[in-house]
């Protein structure tokens, strides 16, 4: 079942302007997520003027939320937050026109924790591959560690 950006809402916190997937799928233990980079997009501006290109970061967010499909609707107190990040590698720039496809899963949980990994792709070529871990967190514990 393809899920549009209503129903990946349903899942995930993010919203306009963070929300990074136009649509995802999912297949069993993996998630298949789309975003087709327009080139208006706000970490475009400064990223490079004269030669756009999608920030890395940016390309492991976007890796994130199509895993954080997988988990479901955490529940409209908690929300899903990066907790580690490695074995990232950059393989080819992301750039206006692009269509970024992921594919994602889930290797382990332990509690709270999900760990996870994926690869994000432009025209059947390997743009970036990570192995990455978040953790479902209250919002209540969020807010109550500002300053």
């Amino acid at each position: 079942m393809t899920m549009k950006r209503d129903d990946i809402e349903r899942i995930i916190p993010h919203r306009d302007g963070m929300l990074l997937l136009d649509e995802v799928e999912r297949d069993g233990e993996w998630s298949r997520g789309k975003l087709r980079i327009r080139g208006d997009e706000f970490f475009l501006k400064g990223h490079f003027p004269s030669f756009p290109v999608v920030p890395g970061v940016i390309l492991c967010e976007i890796l994130a939320q199509s895993a954080c499909t997988l988990i479901g609707d955490a529940g409209g107190g908690a929300v899903p937050v990066y907790s580690g990040l490695e074995k990232v590698r950059f393989r080819r720039p992301v750039t206006p026109g692009d269509t970024f496809v992921t594919k994602c899963r889930i290797t382990r949980r332990m509690g709270a924790f999900f760990f996870a990994e994926g690869e994000g792709y432009v025209d059947d070529e390997l743009a970036v591959s990570a192995s990455f871990s978040f953790a479902i967190v209250e919002k209540s514990i969020l807010c109550s560690r500002k300053s």
